[in-house]
């Protein structure tokens, strides 16, 4: 099961990079604000991944919903932060 998960981990890593495109050429910031959500995202899945990985996975629960809070958080503040810049109230 170890050499399923770590090929999964690859995989996510793999697949955590191509938001990273939106993020680079986004045509506008809110695309690069979703497309750092859907970073999160994965990352939030490989955090659980990794969690499996080394038989510790009640405590990289508590390490995802962590992250997942402040990821939650501040896309908010961002977006909230972009659209009073754009003088949109």
């Amino acid at each position: 099961m170890s050499t399923a998960i770590v090929i999964l981990l690859v995989l996510f890593t793999i697949i955590i990079l191509i938001p990273f495109y939106r993020v680079w050429k986004g045509p506008t910031v809110y695309d690069r604000l979703l497309a750092i959500g859907a970073i999160g995202g994965k990352v939030l899945a490989l955090i659980l991944l990794l969690g499996l990985h080394y038989e510790r996975f009640s405590m990289f629960i508590d390490i995802a919903l962590g992250y997942a809070t402040l990821n939650f958080i501040a896309g908010i503040a961002m977006a909230e932060y972009f659209r009073m810049k754009e003088g949109k109230s």
